[in-house]
């Protein structure tokens, strides 16, 4: 599932074709995706001018205005195809299927934005003029934020008796993280993931903030991780999977220098978890 360096890898390629547009046609092909879509979605989309293109979490937000804002969850699959005639620019991937086209905007530069979902696992939403707040109450710091800081980590987590790779996985502390970046940046705080977060110094604490927003700064700019599913906007692949030091490199050698250990992999709440018991305390 993407996480929040391939949610926004997606948004900043989306900015130049819907951020200030209007969209002048809306079409909705299914009634549902996870859920159901809203009934008045097209009734709302259409003559709608994104006002901005934002992100919380791992969500996409565009803001309508007096309309409200369109939420957007990609899921396991799904993809935002960017088509502009006019300009001759196409980045439709041709291995994806147009039976998998859910919904299909088109705004005044002439662009076509469609969303295509294979696994149907993603949503479409919209949230009413002044609901947003109460919906994303429960979400924890954007952790590229400057609210998101070492004391308030260390404040957070402090007594919990729940593993670290656990605790950061929980959107109520820290939003938008995943299974990937959360090893990647264990794995360079030189934390082991099944210590308790409760146990984490508040210099542990500053040090794994920092790494964070370094791999997370680092994988955005390198388009995300493309490892089943995740296309740019411009159909391109990430590939921030070629820098990743544990996740999925189970049996490697620890690319530490002088360390002799090897990339081990246990399961933690059903996910598969990577690093160095050898350097990573």
């Amino acid at each position: 599932m993407p996480e929040l360096p391939e949610v926004e890898t997606v948004r900043r390629g989306l900015l130049p074709h819907l951020e200030g547009r209007r969209i002048t046609r809306a079409e909705v092909r299914r009634p549902d995706l996870r859920g159901p879509l809203p009934p008045d979605l097209v009734q709302v989309l259409t003559g709608a001018q994104v006002v901005t293109l934002r992100r919380r979490s791992k969500y996409l937000l565009a803001d309508l205005g007096d309309r409200g804002t369109l939420l957007l969850h990609l899921g396991m699959s799904g993809r935002l195809l960017v088509e502009n005639a006019a300009l001759a620019e196409f980045h439709r991937d041709p291995s994806v299927y147009v039976r998998h086209d859910h919904v299909v905007l088109e705004t005044d530069l002439g662009t076509t934005i469609t969303y295509n979902d294979a696994r149907r696992f993603g949503m479409i939403d919209l949230i009413r003029p002044g609901a947003e707040e109460a919906l994303f109450a429960s979400l924890g710091p954007e952790p590229l934020s400057d609210d998101f800081t070492p004391e308030v980590f260390a404040r957070v987590v402090a007594g919990r008796a729940t593993p670290i790779k656990s605790a950061l996985l929980d959107q109520k502390i820290v939003a938008g993280l995943g299974n990937i970046y959360v090893s990647e940046s264990l794995y360079r705080a030189g934390i082991d993931p099944r210590r308790l977060a409760g146990q984490i110094t508040p210099k542990e604490a500053g040090l794994l903030v920092g790494h964070i927003k370094d791999v997370l700064t680092e994988a955005i700019a390198a388009g995300g991780s493309s490892l089943r599913d995740h296309r740019q906007a411009t159909g391109e692949l990430g590939y921030f999977q070629h820098s990743f030091r544990v996740y999925d490199r189970e049996g490697a050698p620890c690319p530490t220098p002088g360390c002799n250990g090897h990339i081990e992999r246990i399961t933690q709440s059903g996910r598969s978890s990577f690093f160095c018991a050898t350097c990573q305390h």
